[in-house]
């Protein structure tokens, strides 16, 4: 089992970073100002700016892992692995925890113990503005005895905790999906095993949206290509392959969508071999939410 450290409280925070060395450091900045301070593992996805030495030289407490290559939002995983603490909770590096935050998400592990996931909320920018996606967790499935808040199947990545051994039953992010709408597989794989996702609101993340994100259309190439794969991984044939026939519709018109496509193809032997219907209580509510 493991243990609770002697300081730095129940919550690992695992950082993901790519080449925003400058952004890394404002993040942890933040993270150092937190008390009781959490212990913190980087995870460098490759980068090629000097990121792993600069965070070694300007923040000797925090943790370093450099991988050989970029495997996108597996490199949490990697970082959970490392932990100490019964729960682990995620920035990017254009992200950081609030005051408090993780007490309250801790807490409300060790008081709920189906508690898979605190999908917080998100307050964006300078000015602190909630993000959109805040309405929607607060709506999720409605709430159910035993379960702190409204209980949810997606979530952002950069403003999540999770109970670590919940996360490492269901293997973490998967990663045939690299990056981009990773979220909601483990969402449903949480939900799948028995372990229950859960929008705690007064649970707050702070996102500064990087200057250095990826282009727009690579992005949507990804986040089309990865819904799709989703789709094949865990829901019926016929949703699988109505998504299918949609995304080849819109690749008629739509370059990222053709790319996402050819994706898919390229992808879909190995997804697949890999692939695990849902239970039918779990596709029953992403029924519901896709009707709402």
């Amino acid at each position: 089992m493991r243990q609770h450290r002697e300081t730095g409280g129940p919550v690992t925070v695992v950082v993901a970073t790519r080449n925003r060395r400058e952004e890394l450091h404002r993040t942890l900045r933040m993270l150092g100002r937190l008390r009781p301070r959490p212990p913190v593992v980087v995870v460098d996805n490759a980068s090629t700016d000097g990121t792993a030495d600069s965070v070694r030289d300007l923040f000797p407490e925090v943790q370093v892992v450099t991988l050989a290559r970029n495997v996108g939002a597996a490199a949490r995983n990697v970082g959970v692995s490392l932990a100490r603490t019964p729960y682990a909770a995620f920035c990017d590096d254009d992200s950081w925890w609030e005051p408090g935050a993780l007490e309250r998400a801790a807490d409300a592990f060790d008081a709920h113990p189906r508690l898979g996931l605190v999908a917080a909320s998100v307050r964006v920018g300078a000015e602190g503005r909630p993000d959109p996606l805040n309405e929607q967790l607060a709506r999720g499935l409605g709430t159910v005895p035993g379960l702190p808040g409204p209980r949810v199947l997606g979530f952002m990545a950069c403003a999540a905790v999770v109970r670590v051994a919940a996360f490492e039953e269901v293997g973490g992010f998967n990663p045939l999906l690299f990056f981009a709408g990773e979220e909601t597989l483990l969402a449903l794989d949480l939900a799948a095993a028995g372990w229950e996702p859960c929008h705690l609101p007064e649970v707050w993340a702070c996102h500064h949206p990087s200057v250095r994100r990826p282009p727009g259309p690579w992005r949507r190439r990804l986040e089309q290509r990865n819904a799709v794969l989703t789709m094949w991984l865990r829901r019926p044939v016929p949703r699988a392959l109505a998504a299918t026939a949609d995304l080849a519709r819109r690749a008629r018109a739509d370059a990222p969508a053709r790319a996402a496509l050819a994706d898919v193809l390229r992808a879909l032997p190995r997804v697949l071999a890999a692939r695990r219907r849902l239970p039918p209580s779990v596709e029953g509510d992403l029924r519901v939410l896709e009707a709402g």
